[in-house]
């Protein structure tokens, strides 16, 4: 193998490869029983996803001293034309029952009412049962809210009967993460192994990439189970879902690169050791540098204040890291392995012909050539007109009653809720200040516009005093999860933060929302510039020149906002989505970027290979007749993986899997085969400055190919 040994000769090796996957064999025995346990290492209590200095933060963190961390369960009961007498009686006795229960952190005894709406003839009645949130809270929310559930039962005989507030809005949304990993996994793998098998035309090829990213998979969550429980490393139903998504998606993107350059070499060497050697050779420094942008965009994720966006930098990045070992480890030995008959029937025998010389995209090529400059000022108008669409883009959050595909109890419970109480009374504002202004600070709280003004006092179970401060709560006038809210909390915060000498802090649901919100803009306008600036460095070192990189970070911020702009057309038109949330963009940025440079790389890296043979514009169509069938197969397979995002019941997961799976496509088709072929085209060898690629003369095109190239033959 010449040159090529090294690395490759160590990895698929006619010894080397039983022994690469003797290795990962020992390490799936290990690990595979630990990444089960993922699931348990998750945080998704509510510190997990603050931003870790943010005033409702710190309120939660010192509530604890008054009393344990509590999330209330709201039962509202509701008749439009009066409670009877028996509805009422029935509601006394719920009320009973429920202060009796303990299971599942329930904290019965704790339970407030029935509060009426109205002191006579009344409507509605509402009973706040408390539930203990400790390091098992999430876990054993919905269990305590099915425990309420079964005492207070679904209404009937003309009374309704809702669970709501916080508790019950937690419920909902920790059984739409229930099972998140195995839907996900099923949905990602079905999405692999339909596209694998149009893309390869082979049932047994499949077989091979799939093995190898479940194999990576379980090695990736076990290895985070570990940092999650021994490092301190967050973890949470959010990471862990993208963590799925990015190891299939990544992981069959590397595997299909890989498998076409294989291809070619097995038809031009009769010894597959010797063809995958030097199908590492070629196409490793392409996939290296495409993981490597991924990892260190993930990783740029770390300089957030959201506590949540920080934990899913380093769960990303590994996952992506270990996919990117078993593609240039276990993948290509066991490609060894198998031999040629891997690829029935379609079988690159040794001497045979390359299919691709006269494909689709060889021809796409050479049309492109003839008017390079019109071609891509049209494509990039066409996609600046797409990215108009942003005028529609709402990413300002998304309240409770807009975050579920579905209506789940807890958001028809907080529609009554409404109609008949206080919008905020299940998540009041939490208000810590010290004891010796307290009396100020209440009256300040209760004369901001949006309080209701009786409704200041100490909820049951919390100690008046601790450590010369007190604790109090205030309702609300507006839902906890509206604007308005926000706005009172920032009136609140206002008043209080101007008493002296009262160290007044404002916390509680609302607060965190709001905290969140600010801590998103800031991690949007720091992170995004990190990645750009990390691609760009990839892209300079890789390429060894300037301009090109410049104009494939200009193609994908353009495809970028066509993306977000089409996006949020579908989000109001197609879908009727109320809008995003805050960190919609900045993980659709981070995803699309790091992701989508990928086929800009595999092409690029091509170009230029072809280029110091034949020069740069012949280079251009050869690279992307070579590389036009496999990278379209990866936007697919990668497409296809966020779009399983949709098997969820959430709207931001539902938004965030379409737009990168938008986006990704049209970066495969548009983007890489148009926008970027057309502009290497029309400047040509000018591309590589400074490099000495740039000072080449400009041969006229060929009619075809002058070299063989890559199959595509799928």
């Amino acid at each position: 193998m010449n040159g090529n040994r090294g690395i490759a000769h160590l990895v698929c090796g006619r010894r080397a490869k039983w022994l690469v996957l003797a290795l990962w064999l020992v390490v799936l025995f290990l690990t595979a029983p630990f990444a089960q346990k993922l699931t348990d290492a998750q945080d998704n209590d509510a510190a997990s996803w603050l931003p870790g200095s943010a005033e409702s933060t710190q309120v939660l963190e010192m509530s604890q001293d008054f009393r344990p961390e509590q999330i209330p369960a709201v039962v509202v009961y509701a008749r439009d034309e009066g409670l009877t007498a028996a509805d009422r009686a029935r509601i006394t006795e719920d009320a009973a029952q429920l202060r009796r229960l303990t299971d599942h952190g329930i904290r019965g005894g704790e339970t407030r009412g029935p509060v009426y709406d109205r002191p006579t003839d009344p409507r509605a009645a509402q009973i706040y049962v408390p539930i203990t949130m400790d390091e098992k809270g999430w876990e054993r929310i919905a269990p305590a809210v099915d425990s309420i559930r079964d005492v207070v039962g679904d209404g009937g005989a003309g009374m309704a009967v809702h669970i709501t507030g916080p508790g019950g809005t937690s419920a909902d949304f920790s059984e739409a993460f229930e099972g998140i990993d195995s839907t996900l996994l099923l949905a990602a793998m079905a999405v692999v192994v339909v596209m694998l098998l149009v893309t390869y035309r082979s049932p047994t090829l499949l077989v091979v990439p799939v093995l190898a990213v479940v194999a990576a998979l379980f090695t990736a969550q076990a290895l985070i189970y570990f940092l999650a429980e021994h490092a301190g490393l967050t973890v949470n139903g959010q990471s862990a879902g993208i963590l799925t998504v990015l190891v299939f998606g990544a992981g069959t993107d590397y595997a299909l690169l890989l498998v076409a350059r294989y291809r070619e070499e097995l038809r031009r060497h009769e010894d597959r050791h010797e063809a995958m050697a030097l199908a590492l050779h070629r196409a490793g420094p392409a996939v290296l540098a495409s993981g490597a942008t991924v990892v260190l965009s993930m990783l740029m994720l770390l300089a957030a204040e959201m506590n949540s966006t920080r934990g899913l930098g380093p769960v990303a990045a590994i996952g992506v890291a270990v996919a990117l070992l078993a593609m240039m480890t276990l993948f290509p030995a066991l490609l060894v392995i198998c031999g040629r008959w891997i690829f029935w029937p379609a079988i690159p025998h040794f001497g045979s012909a390359d299919p691709t010389e006269r494909g689709v995209w060889a021809r796409t090529g050479r049309s492109i050539a003839r008017r390079p400059r019109m071609v891509w000022a049209v494509t990039a108008l066409v996609l600046a007109v797409c990215s108009l669409g942003l005028i529609q883009l709402r990413a300002e959050g998304i309240g409770n009653a807009d975050a579920f595909t579905g209506k789940p109890d807890s958001i028809t419970g907080q529609e009554v809720s409404a109609k008949y109480f206080p919008a905020g009374s299940g998540d009041p504002l939490v208000v810590i200040a010290d004891q010796a202004r307290a009396g100020q600070v209440k009256l300040a709280v209760a004369r901001t516009e949006g309080v209701v003004p009786t409704s200041l006092g100490v909820p049951a179970g919390t100690s008046p005093v601790h450590d010369g401060q007190v604790l109090f709560e205030a309702t609300m006038t507006d839902p906890a999860d509206s604007e308005a809210a926000k706005q009172t909390v920032e009136r609140v915060r206002d008043a209080v933060h101007d008493i002296p000498d009262a160290d007044a802090q404002v916390g509680g649901g609302t607060a965190a929302l709001l905290d969140m919100d600010k801590a998103t803009t800031h991690d949007n306008l720091l992170i995004i510039p990190l990645v750009l600036a990390v691609v760009l460095l990839i892209l300079c070192a890789l390429l060894r020149a300037l301009i090109a990189p410049l104009l494939l970070v200009g193609t994908v911020i353009l495809s970028f906002a066509a993306a977000l702009g089409l996006s949020a057309l579908a989000f109001r038109h197609l879908f009727d989505y109320a809008g995003e949330s805050t960190d919609f963009p900045l993980f659709v940025f981070v995803f699309l970027v790091a992701l989508g440079i990928d086929y800009n790389i595999f092409l690029t890296t091509r170009i230029r290979e072809e280029a110091a043979r034949q020069g740069t514009r012949q280079g251009v169509v050869t690279g992307l007749a070579a590389t036009g069938s496999v990278i379209t197969s990866a936007g697919l397979v990668l497409a296809g993986t966020f779009a399983a995002l949709a098997t969820l019941p959430m709207v931001a997961f539902a938004e965030i899997g379409f737009a990168v799976a938008l986006g990704v496509l049209l970066d495969t088709f548009i983007v890489r085969s148009v926008l970027v072929t057309s502009l290497f085209l029309d400047i040509g060898p000018k591309i590589w400055w400074p490099h000495r690629l740039a000072r080449e003369s400009h041969p006229p095109l060929a009619k075809e190919p002058a070299q063989p190239v890559e199959s595509t033959e799928t």
